[in-house]
């Protein structure tokens, strides 16, 4: 699989998993326009081989202490990003897929109410 095949396999599974439609490149302008049209959401998907072992070990801990705990909490990391001079952080939330899945359903936004799991539809997209 090229790396060119490879993004747009990622953004076809992100399309599928969050119940939008991936727009190619081909359709939009850069800029504002999604790598995926949502009702919701507005989708920009970024892939690669490595992400930053502080996320990978932050959500992993946060896994740990609801499985410690057995409190069945949902595990989400909370990142900021201080910025120079005294503009504040830029804060996120991360959370892993199903337990967004799961919290998108809660608040009843469009997602695809389909029985095959986020993992299998991963596994099937990596075969494109």
């Amino acid at each position: 699989m090229t790396s060119r095949s490879r993004w747009k396999a990622i953004e076809r599974w992100w399309a599928e998993a969050l119940g939008g439609k991936r727009v190619p490149v081909t359709g939009r302008q850069r800029g504002a326009a999604p790598d995926v049209e949502h009702p919701d959401f507005a989708i920009e998907v970024k892939a690669g081989k490595t992400i930053s072992t502080r996320l990978q070990d932050g959500m992993e801990q946060a896994k740990a202490s609801r499985d410690e705990q057995g409190t069945g909490q949902m595990p989400i990391l909370c990142v900021s990003q201080t910025r120079k001079g005294n503009q504040g952080n830029i804060n996120w939330v991360m959370l892993e897929v199903d337990e967004f899945l799961k919290l998108a359903t809660k608040a009843g936004l469009t997602i695809p109410k389909e029985s095959i799991s986020v993992n299998q539809r991963r596994e099937s997209s990596q075969k494109d």
